[in-house]
């Protein structure tokens, strides 16, 4: 299978989970599972994929962590890169699992968790952030119950 296909095939196992996800209100603990085992399997799929990409020979000369420059030169091979995609893939929907998984618990209704979960979907940490607001804010204006 070439990076191209594997590129396919890991996007859309993503899609299928945050679908899961965004169908959670109709059967929540098995959605939710559904969609961290998609996690599971991008992370596998990572986890090969950068094994590979890390003990090819000739990989980027400059390469590594130290500096933005040597991250963008680790980057910029389409076999470095992909691994680094599906790393999005796999931890913005485990972020997404637990926002949904927590939602009920923390009050936030569904209907205003699908555009969260979208932005986590597009933009990881701003999706994460926004529920992590939201759900401040529905704390500190809910009621408290007394015992």
């Amino acid at each position: 299978m070439d990076l191209e296909q594997i590129f396919s095939l890991m996007s859309g196992l993503a899609v299928a989970g945050w679908l899961a996800l965004a169908l959670a209100p109709l059967r929540r603990p098995a959605l939710i599972g559904a969609a961290r085992v998609v996690a599971a399997m991008l992370s596998l799929a990572y986890v090969i994929l950068i094994y590979r990409g890390l003990t090819a020979p000739g990989g980027p000369e400059g390469g590594g962590f130290g500096s933005l420059a040597a991250v963008m030169i680790l980057l910029s091979t389409p076999a470095a890169m992909l691994p680094g995609w599906i790393h999005y893939l796999a931890f913005d929907l485990w972020v997404g699992t637990w926002q949904v998984e927590d939602a009920p618990k923390a009050g936030v209704p569904h209907w205003l968790l699908l555009p969260i979960l979208l932005l986590t979907f597009m933009f990881g940490p701003a999706g994460l952030f926004a529920y992590l607001v939201v759900r401040f804010v529905l704390a500190r204006v809910r009621p408290k119950t007394v015992a």
